[in-house]
């Protein structure tokens, strides 16, 4: 990761010859009250005030890791990409360079990446695995996904059919990158996959362990500062019980060994840690 340059929001070293690096690729807009679920606004309308728009969105960064250590490169998430319709772009108001342009002007070569994980198959986590004609962007790259996400997504339920592209989906597994796992995994020494559920069936963190510091990204479990207290979970959770169960469970870790936390959605403040608040946690930003 040596010819990283200031283009990264936020890079680290976490010893042992393993580095993070933060790169944003683009940004969307998303329903503040989906984003918000079953929470009264009254109570977090003046969190987002100084960036919803006049149709009630509110921006949502395309957070994505880049880690490198002794053993080779992962690519954590690839945000929406760049096969969307003109229709979609305008109404999710997608702008700002896809993952390959990002992590190039970072000065990152995507054919380098030696595997590519996401915590869950939505289009906003997923769909930067191909080129917009289709081929490979990280040609080198193995695809990690949970099996219970795979199954979920390629599904016909009509609520989670309308959360998943499906036909970039099957495209994706045609070209061999329906990689599987099933359960915790280590994908490279040091970094490794935990299942959470709750968001999506096969939703999974990611922990990045270097020899001074621990890395966790949750996904959509944990995509906002807000989202540190474990009861405020989105309509779009599917498993909404699942999702306050877990996130307890999780934070409760997160706080207790000190993890640098990078959140999937943030724009602004997206590292940071987790601090005990009596019965919940808030989120403490360090960047």
């Amino acid at each position: 990761m040596t010819t990283l340059n200031d283009a990264v929001h936020w890079s680290a070293d976490l010893g042992g010859g393993t580095r993070v690096a933060l790169i944003q690729a683009g940004a969307f807009r998303s329903d503040a009250g989906a984003l918000l679920g079953v929470v009264p606004r009254m109570m977090w309308n003046d969190l987002v005030a100084r960036e919803i728009d006049e149709q009630h969105r509110i921006l949502q960064a395309l957070n994505c890791l880049l880690v490198e250590t002794p053993a080779g490169r992962v690519l954590v998430e690839t945000g929406i990409g760049d096969r969307i319709s003109d229709k979609v772009r305008a109404m999710r108001a997608y702008e700002g360079p896809w993952i390959v342009p990002a992590l190039e002007k970072a000065g990152f070569d995507p054919t380098s990446v030696d595997a590519v994980v996401v915590s869950h198959l939505h289009f906003d986590h997923a769909g930067g695995v191909l080129q917009a004609d289709g081929g490979l962007a990280f040609p080198r790259a193995s695809f990690v996904a949970q099996l219970a996400e795979w199954e979920i997504a390629m599904g016909d339920n009509p609520r989670l059919v309308a959360a998943y592209d499906q036909p970039e989906l099957r495209l994706v597994r045609d070209l061999g990158l329906g990689g599987v796992v099933e359960g915790e995994a280590e994908i490279l020494p040091g970094v490794s996959v935990i299942p959470t559920g709750g968001h999506s069936a096969g939703h999974q963190g990611v922990l990045i362990r270097g020899r001074d510091e621990t890395i966790a990204f949750l996904g959509d479990l944990f995509m906002r500062p807000w989202s540190a207290n474990p009861r405020w979970i989105t309509a779009f959770d599917d498993f909404p019980l699942h999702s306050v169960l877990v996130k307890a469970s999780l934070f409760a870790r997160a706080a207790a060994e000190g993890w640098t936390i990078v959140l999937s959605h943030e724009p602004v403040h997206p590292v940071g840690r987790l601090i005990r608040d009596r019965d919940r946690y808030r989120f403490e930003a360090s960047v």
